[in-house]
């Protein structure tokens, strides 16, 4: 049998809830279905650890981290006690960056049974390559003055190296799938970032013949995300780009709660890191009503990247079929609890 090591941080608020809940799903699609063991390690470097230690994670954090498999982690915040960029880059921001973790991947897909917001009906199926590293959320920059004087600067930075690296990605991608590759840009409004950023678009595409690719600005491609979001196959976005991007995805789809993300390293020297764009939600927290399919989805693209396809086929395809069957979170207009909807696709995943 496989053993596959996995770092677990739940992190704060419904991740507290939804992580134990897909863990309990792993563990049986492992048992069942996998000839596959998870080993597990729980870290409880949260908001809580910071109140206690005034840092996010201990000092030999990343080292013990570095040798696991995956990371599977929940959500990090909690607002009223550590602000928020603190704990973000306390934790998970300093995670990719420590870990080389240069490629954020969000698919963005109508499932069946939920109801986009949408007018049309028209399925949509695509996914954002999000570069991960550096771009809009380099953490370069400062602040002089007070008062009236005040003034803060924040330097964008992109390499070449780690824009070519996520255009390569999202090309390999796109020639996987459709073969079409969008780019996200703003090139009439950022004299220097973007223009760079398109000439390296153009000259990494231009080794893959036959594929069709496009340059859209960032204003006119979230619209697009409304009105024609059937139109894409893979998006190629800076940092801050791809992050918003995705929330309107997630949008699209219904809700939030469902949305996944892996921060993926390409070289093989650091493990990857799972987790869900929803966030902490401390509004609903220790409610069991917080919606695990965005944690669950989340594992699909973990079990994906292990090599274990066949398995995280199978859990995105019983999730659906009991959304279709009307088993959903109060989210997405149902009734069903965090514990009820996991409890009910474990049963459905032991018939098969």
């Amino acid at each position: 049998m496989g053993k596959i090591n996995l770092a677990v941080l739940p992190g704060d608020g419904i991740g507290k809830e939804v992580v134990p809940a897909s863990l309990n799903v792993l563990d049986l699609l492992a048992d069942i279905h996998g000839g596959i063991e998870f080993e597990k390690t729980i870290y409880p470097w949260n908001c809580d650890y910071y109140m206690e230690y005034g840092k996010m994670m201990p000092d030999d954090g990343y080292d013990q981290l570095r040798n696991h498999d995956a990371i599977f982690l929940g959500a990090i915040g909690d607002p009223k006690r550590v602000p928020d960029h603190i704990a973000l880059w306390g934790a998970l921001i300093n995670i990719r960056r420590e870990f080389q973790q240069v490629v954020n991947l969000r698919p963005v897909k109508s499932l069946k049974g939920i109801q986009s917001p949408l007018r049309s009906d028209a399925p949509f199926d695509f996914v954002v390559v999000r570069e991960n590293s550096e771009g809009e959320y380099s953490q370069v920059g400062g602040s002089i003055h007070r008062d009236e004087d005040e003034i803060a600067i924040q330097t964008n930075v992109f390499t070449r190296k780690a824009t070519e690296h996520v255009i390569s990605y999202a090309s390999e991608l796109a020639k996987n799938r459709g073969n079409k590759l969008t780019s996200a840009t703003k090139s009439n409004g950022l004299f220097y970032s973007m223009p760079f950023w398109n000439k390296v678009f153009t000259e990494v595409t231009a080794k893959h013949e036959g594929m069709e690719t496009e340059l859209i600005h960032i204003d006119a491609l979230s619209a697009y995300f409304v009105t024609k979001p059937e139109s894409f196959d893979v998006i190629v976005a800076s940092n801050l780009f791809g992050d918003i991007l995705t929330d309107i995805g997630a949008a699209i789809m219904g809700s939030i709660g469902i949305a996944p993300a892996a921060n993926i390293n390409v070289n093989g020297k650091y493990p990857s890191m799972f987790e869900p764009v929803h966030g902490s939600a401390p509004d609903i927290a220790g409610r069991n009503i917080a919606n695990p399919i965005g944690q669950l989805w989340t594992a699909k693209l973990m079990l994906d990247h292990l090599g274990h396809t066949e398995l995280a086929s199978m859990l995105l395809s019983t999730v659906e079929d009991l959304l279709v069957d009307g088993i959903k979170t109060p989210d997405l207009g149902g009734k069903y609890g965090t514990t009820d909807f996991t409890d009910e696709l474990m049963k459905r995943l032991k018939e098969k």
